[in-house]
């Protein structure tokens, strides 16, 4: 549990005269400065004699502290135990002295760094001249881009980290008296009255009101305030813990128009070393867990800045991209702080990522410790992001020993030892998205084989190998980590193939099948010649912006890896040759957020044909949807029979049958995806990825009427859609088949699957613009087919 990644403290028997305290963490694991730790006892006046700190090869610090005995040792343990939270909690700077003082308690000290997160995050910044400017605009994809980009500076200098600190220094007695109302209203022990509490909620914010020094400053406090009204549960109160985490309902907000559509539950993690997210759209939602590193204090900045930004815009994505699957959009984003890094990156990002594991835990898995004003089981499905994936199997684990009932399915990204249905080997993401390449070709009267392409993303990552392996192009260009791959002939296919399959970079490109105007360029070479004479001063700067340059252009272009936000108002004009035409007939999304909307908006008005990464890339959500229900629908016994197998045994035959319907499935969605953006596009002249957006949001409301309406009570009904919706492998493999599976699963679960399925299916077949009368005559075929079987 927690008390393997918390610190810990032991209190050994009195000896020589001395009390002998042993505290135990994790090195590269605990980003508090240990000179504060003789401070923290100094001031509660416990004063060490002497100190040993001793360092073991397993990773584990032990600080001993001997003490002159006391009659009791549970003033001693209050202390140990105050130092044990300031150790796990965020470590601000600014509040320590107060603390040093007497001025605030650990609980106070503790507290005041999550709502310092809080405010900086979650202060909405409304200006009447911006959104005059935001109106007059409109249409206007360059200085749209350019107001956004204003509207987040304004709102980071207005709720500036300084500023925060500053403001908890200046008014420290008002934040305590808010701490005292968030004690009233968590802490396990005690009573709490609701309406006294609302009176003595009021009567601070009247005093705030009336003692702030400006305007600012009484919105800031305000929303230091505020965390106690939109945090419905908290792990603040429990022991032991790893680092502290809320669970908001943010509906409770100003509205925020940087944030228009408001998450159904925001959960916010503070430790010491990190602080992350998991933004949610719905109570069954899946999503990636991305742990971000800063190379040095300028990065962690603008990355600490981006942070709630970057998981609303990837949670957002996601739920458009998850709307043909039962769970909706989720994320999870956790910033290692990089003072935390030490010798060992690695190991203080896995550190991090199993603190900010269990810390979520701790308010999903119902405890007499924690508060839970939410009131409802929460079904959580995480899965693997940027430098997360070697953890699943470890989270999948963890949370079976936390007594997680769902721990089968709790990630994705798992071994196939543990039921995974890896993507990079059978090639789910690039299923879905060189189905939409073929429709385009096929669409055109296009053969594969004669269409050039660039692609970003290497032969070593998932969606670049698989690229490789199924595509018949002719491939001119590869961009990966280590560099650049160019031939204009067409990069030899075998010698690609032979990459693909080994996992490695372009590096390892033989270049004697290069033809003599090609060439390869490593971002560790300066000063390189190419073949027609030019000269590349920094490999690494040409690897950046290959995209952007003349060598790069093909017909068709496939990110399958690089940087969000990569083309852009500022650089998209780079995609285009001297005489106004685009560098590319084609762009299928394969990578998340390559491109800006200003940007697609900007080639689709230049007669590219665009197909953003809400529509083309999601086969890998597909399959991890249907991972998740095969765990879920298996017991135990029969998971392990028939999902499970150790790398070099023979799949299960289930298994094989299994994943090839899996990858039918991804190809099929695709195909329906692309067919309606094509009919919606014939329809309206609209821009392709604005349509990706109209079809997702289209599903993704009708499938929370149809779960507002009493379809789902129809036994027939539901019995009809769910034999569609479930695989019939799994229904042949399971004891009393469908019956037997929706009584399995949790009603949440198959309720979401229900409304998904049957929302999916009638916009792909009959469009936006399908009204009641559509939808009633759809159901009322659907109602006779039922009663017929």
């Amino acid at each position: 549990g927690a008390s393997k990644i918390a610190p810990v403290f032991h209190i050994l028997p009195n000896k020589d005269g001395l009390t002998h305290v042993m505290l135990a963490h994790r090195r590269d694991s605990f980003n508090f400065p240990i000179h504060q730790t003789t401070k923290i006892l100094r001031a509660n006046g416990v004063n060490a004699v002497r100190k040993v700190i001793e360092q073991f090869g397993n990773g584990v610090t032990i600080h001993s502290m001997y003490f002159q005995p006391r009659q009791d040792n549970e003033f001693l343990r209050g202390v140990l135990n105050d130092l044990s939270l300031m150790m796990i909690a965020k470590y601000e700077e600014s509040v320590m002295p107060l603390y040093l003082e007497g001025k605030l308690n650990a609980t106070e000290y503790a507290l005041f760094g999550a709502m310092k997160s809080f405010a900086y995050y979650f202060s909405a910044h409304q200006d009447e001249d911006l959104q005059s400017l935001f109106s007059h605009f409109q249409g206007d994809h360059a200085n749209l881009s350019r107001l956004n980009s204003l509207r987040k500076s304004l709102r980071q200098e207005k709720v500036s980290s300084t500023r925060l600190g500053q403001i908890m220094v200046e008014h420290y007695a008002i934040l305590k008296e808010i701490v005292r109302l968030f004690q009233i209203k968590f802490a396990p022990s005690g009573e709490f009255d609701q309406a006294e509490w609302d009176k003595e909620y009021d009567d601070l914010e009247s005093r705030i009101r009336r003692t702030a020094a400006s305007d600012q400053d009484r919105e800031i406090l305000e929303h230091f305030l505020l965390i106690n009204k939109v945090c419905v549960k908290t792990n603040f109160f429990k022991v032991p813990k790893t680092a502290l985490s809320f669970r908001f309902d943010l509906s409770k907000l100003k509205k925020d128009d940087v944030y228009p559509v408001v998450p159904f539950g925001v959960f916010l993690m503070c430790g010491n070393d990190f602080h992350g997210f998991h933004v949610r759209f719905n109570d069954v939602a899946r999503g990636g867990i991305r742990l971000v590193y800063s190379r040095d204090k300028a990065t962690f900045k603008r990355n600490e800045e981006t942070a709630y930004f970057e998981n609303y815009n990837l949670a957002k994505t996601q739920n458009r991209k998850n709307k043909d699957i039962p769970e909706f959009g989720s994320k999870g984003v956790l910033l290692l702080h990089p003072s935390a890094v030490g010798a060992n990156e690695r190991f203080a990002g896995s550190q991090a990522f199993k603190k900010y594991i269990s810390s979520f835990l701790d308010i999903i898995i119902p405890n007499d410790e924690v508060k839970d004003y939410y009131g409802k089981n929460e079904l959580i499905f995480c899965g693997p992001d940027e430098n997360t994936a070697d953890y699943m199997a470890w989270a999948a684990y963890y949370s079976k020993r936390r007594g997680y009932p769902y721990w089968k399915a709790f990630t994705t990204g798992k071994p196939q030892s543990m039921g995974g249905i890896p993507h990079d080997i059978y090639g789910m993401t690039t299923n879905s998205v060189h189905q939409f390449v073929l429709e385009i070709l096929n669409d055109l009267g296009l053969k594969e084989e004669e269409v050039t392409k660039l692609q970003t993303g290497g032969p070593d990552g998932d969606l670049g190998s698989n690229e490789v392996l199924i595509s018949k192009d002719k491939t001119t260009a590869i961009v990966d980590g280590s560099g650049v791959l160019y031939d204009p002939v067409g990069l030899d296919r075998e010698e690609l193939t032979r990459l693909a399959t080994a996992r490695l970079t372009i590096e390892n490109f033989n270049e004697d099948k290069l033809s003599s105007d090609g060439f390869k360029v490593l971002v560790t070479e300066n000063d390189k010649t190419l073949p027609n004479g030019e000269l590349v001063p920094s490999g690494l700067s040409f690897r950046n912006e290959f995209h952007l340059l003349p060598y790069s252009s093909a017909d068709l272009f496939v990110p399958c890896g690089g940087r969000p936000e990569a083309v852009n108002t500022k650089n998209v004009h780079r995609l285009f040759n001297d005489d106004g035409t685009p560098r590319f007939k084609y762009i299928v999304e394969g990578a998340n957020l390559f491109f800006t909307q200003e940007a697609r908006s900007v080639l689709e008005d230049k007669g590219v044909i665009l197909f953003k990464d809400a529509s083309t890339n999601k086969g890998g959500v597909t399959s991890s949807s249907l991972e998740v229900l095969a765990a879920l629908a298996l017991t135990e016994e029969e998971h392990s029979t028939h999902m499970c197998f150790e790398k070099g045994q023979e799949p299960p035959k289930f298994y094989q049958d299994y994943v090839e319907e899996v990858q039918r499935r991804v190809r099929e969605n695709a195909r329906l995806e692309y067919r309606g953006l094509v009919k919606e596009r014939e329809r309206t002249g609209q821009y392709r990825h604005l349509l990706t957006d109209a079809l997702s949001d289209k599903i993704n409301e009708l499938t929370t009427s149809i779960y507002n309406s009493p379809l789902y009570d129809s036994p027939s009904i539901r019995k009809t859609v769910m034999k569609e919706a479930i695989p019939i492998q799994l229904q042949e493999i399971v004891p009393g088949g469908l019956e037997t599976i929706l009584e399995r699963l949790p009603a949440a679960y198959v309720k979401a699957c229900f409304c998904t399925h049957l929302a999916s299916n009638f916009v792909y077949k009959h469009g936006l613009e399908a009204g009641d009368f559509a939808f009633f005559e759809y159901m009322e075929k659907l109602s006779d087919s039922s009663k017929t079987k």
